[in-house]
C-alpha cells in the first residue's frame, strides 16, 4: 500500500509547524510498512489532485492566504471534485479559513474556495490559548494551541470537536473546527498531529480505505504521545 501526501504552498503557508504534521503522517505510515511520499507544491506549480491521497493546507498571514487562494481558485473545481470524491484533507488555521466561502478581514474580503459551507469574519481581539477538545472521531482528547483573530461559523456543519478548554471556532459556540466528508479543518496547531496520534491514524485510515477498501492499521507504541496528550488534558481540564 502507498499514500501520497500533497503539501500545498509550504513556501507561503508555513506559520504553524505544518512540516511536523507531514513528518508525523510519513513516520506513522513507514513504521507500519506503508509506503509514503510527500509532494510539495509551491507557488506556480501545477497540482494534479488525482495523484494525491491526503492534502495538507497549512496556516499563513492574511496576505499569504490571499495569494494562495488566488492560485487555488484557478483549480477550484478540481479541488472540489477531490473533496466530493471522499479524499482526505487536513486544513490548519489559515488553510481552515480558506475552505469556506469567504474570510472577511479589516483589510477587505478574501474569497474562499467554497469547498465547505462555512465562513470566517475577523472580530476584535485574538483567541490565543491552549485548547482541548472532545471529538467523536477519536478516543483520546484532542489537544493543541490556537491563535486566531477570525471567527469561523459552521452553518450547521459538523464540528471537529466540543471545546473542553479554550475558545474554539468563535469563542461562543463551544465547538472547534469542521468535519465534512473526509475533510478536517481546525485552528489547532503546535503542530497538531504529533500530540494527537489517533487523529493522524484517522487521516491515514480514511485515505487507505478510499484507495484500497477495508484496512486494519497495525497498532504502534504511542506511550510518549499519550503521555504528552494526557499532561495537557489534566493540566487544563482536570
Amino acid at each position: 500500500m502507498k499514500i501520497t501526501i500533497g503539501h500545498l504552498y509550504p513556501d507561503l503557508l508555513n506559520l504553524y509547524g505544518d512540516r511536523g504534521n507531514i513528518a508525523c503522517l510519513m513516520k506513522r505510515c513507514i513504521w507500519r510498512g506503508i509506503e509514503a511520499e510527500t509532494i510539495e507544491f509551491n507557488t506556480g506549480d501545477q497540482i494534479d489532485f488525482s495523484k494525491l491521497d491526503i492534502v495538507l493546507l497549512g496556516g499563513g498571514s492574511d496576505r499569504e492566504q490571499a495569494i494562495v487562494c488566488k492560485s487555488l481558485l484557478e483549480i477550484q473545481s478540481e479541488f472540489k471534485d477531490y473533496v466530493e470524491d471522499g479524499r482526505v484533507v487536513i486544513a490548519v488555521c489559515g488553510g481552515y479559513q480558506l475552505l469556506g466561502k469567504y474570510y472577511k478581514t479589516d483589510a477587505g474580503m478574501i474569497e474562499g474556495l467554497n469547498l465547505v459551507d462555512i465562513y470566517t469574519e475577523q472580530e476584535e481581539g485574538r483567541l490565543i490559548d491552549n485548547i482541548v477538545l472532545d471529538s467523536d472521531l477519536v478516543d483520546m482528547p484532542v489537544v493543541g494551541f490556537e491563535n486566531h483573530g477570525g471567527r469561523t461559523y459552521l452553518n450547521g456543519n459538523k464540528p471537529f470537536g466540543k471545546v473542553l478548554y479554550g475558545a474554539g471556532n468563535d469563542g461562543k459556540s463551544g465547538y472547534e473546527g469542521v468535519v465534512y466528508k473526509n475533510v478536517i479543518g481546525t485552528y489547532l496547531h503546535g503542530p497538531l498531529l504529533p500530540k494527537n496520534p489517533q487523529v493522524s491514524d484517522y487521516l491515514i485510515q480514511k485515505a487507505l480505505e478510499r484507495k484500497y477498501g477495508e484496512v486494519q492499521l497495525m497498532p504502534l507504541d504511542d506511550s510518549q504521545e499519550k503521555e504528552a496528550n494526557d499532561y495537557i488534558y489534566h493540566r487544563f481540564v482536570k
